[in-house]
């Protein structure tokens, strides 16, 4: 259970600590039910302090993603459909994140539609922005 954490990355490091858990929870790496290291565990091996990777806990416990048995330790949350939760839940984060950017472009809906398909377009030049047909 390695996690990589920077201290040149922006993300505090307890965000890192729950942006790392929830990729490896999405990507079915880590299964329902699977142990993951103790508090004082992950916090001596990533040479963080408790405080931080309690938090990183706390914030992965709050979405879903782990769940905290008193005298057991943390799991990852046993439920089947967490993997895809986890990817629906990211993909509405990232859709938020195009509206906004294309409302502060002016993209009409009708406009963002067309540069969506032509993104599913393998065949579509991603460098020339098609008009509006004449």
């Amino acid at each position: 259970m390695e996690l990589f954490l920077s201290a040149s990355d922006p993300r505090p490091m307890y965000q890192q600590i729950v942006d790392q858990v929830t990729a490896k929870v999405m990507a079915g790496d880590w299964a329902p039910g699977q142990s993951l290291p103790s508090i004082r565990e992950l916090a001596a091996a990533s040479r963080v302090s408790v405080i931080t990777v309690r938090r990183a806990y706390e914030d992965l416990e709050r979405a879903g993603v782990i769940a905290t048995r008193q005298g057991k330790g943390s799991v990852v949350a046993e439920r089947s459909d967490l993997p895809t939760a986890l990817m629906h839940e990211e993909l509405r984060r990232q859709l938020e994140a195009l509206l906004a950017i294309a409302a502060r472009l002016g993209l009409t809906r009708a406009e963002l539609q067309r540069l969506l398909d032509q993104a599913d377009d393998p065949s579509a030049d991603p460098g020339t922005p098609k008009g509006p047909t004449p």
